[in-house]
């Protein structure tokens, strides 16, 4: 069979908003197909499939948004649970 999945990640040095970096990557059959980058602030394709769904939620404003607030509604929100002082 075939296999599809994403990948969440955030990156950062500090909380601060600007030194966090959120990517939402979709995988299928190993290979990365479209990713979303909060540097970049839109979805970018990487084969024929992933070019199409690129355009489609890039023209999706609202969803475009959601997205968007992920680097702070999802890392920020998170830092201090992953890297926590016992």
């Amino acid at each position: 069979g075939f296999m599809m999945y994403m990948v969440f990640r955030c990156d950062f040095n500090s909380t601060d908003p600007k030194d966090i970096k959120f990517t939402n990557s979709y995988y299928y059959n190993k290979m990365e197909v479209n990713r979303f980058d909060s540097d970049v602030g839109k979805y970018v394709g990487y084969t024929e499939y992933g070019v199409k769904n690129a355009e489609y939620w890039n023209n999706d404003q609202a969803f475009l948004s959601q997205i968007r607030a992920q680097k702070e509604t999802y890392c920020q929100h998170n830092i201090g649970n992953w890297y926590s002082n016992p």
